[in-house]
């Protein structure tokens, strides 16, 4: 696991809790690199009755498998205007955090969990 020094949870306003940087993050720059565990498909049925549910991501190998991201990976809070992006590796297991615009000492970090908007991904939860 790779991750820019400075990051950290704190409270994140009617969020509950979320990723925060101490120090300034530029565009482009990686903000954390996360292994993640895959879970077989039959599988996610009895991760949806858990905790887990609000934590994982849709995998795409195999198809409609799910993964739980370690690291802070499933920390960081959803935003329609996000100033980082996530990209998962399916070949080396890992999702990568990346910024996508300047991001201030202080700041939360944020992912759109919509994507790009053309994918169609509901979300689970009513966004803030």
């Amino acid at each position: 696991m790779l991750h820019l020094p400075g990051l950290y949870i704190a409270p994140s306003p009617k969020r509950g809790r979320g990723m925060f940087t101490a120090q300034p993050i530029a565009v482009d720059d990686v903000i954390e690199i996360c292994p993640v565990v895959v879970l077989p498909v039959d599988q996610r049925p009895l991760i949806d009755k858990t905790k887990l549910y609000d934590y994982y991501f849709l995998w795409s190998k195999p198809k409609h498998s799910i993964a739980i991201v370690l690291g802070y990976g499933s920390i960081y809070n959803h935003s329609v205007q996000p100033n980082a992006e996530m990209e998962a590796n399916t070949n080396h297991l890992t999702m990568t955090i990346k910024c996508i615009r300047p991001i201030t000492p202080g700041e939360e970090i944020f992912i759109n969990y919509e994507g790009d908007g053309k994918e169609g991904v509901k979300l689970w939860f009513k966004p803030v």
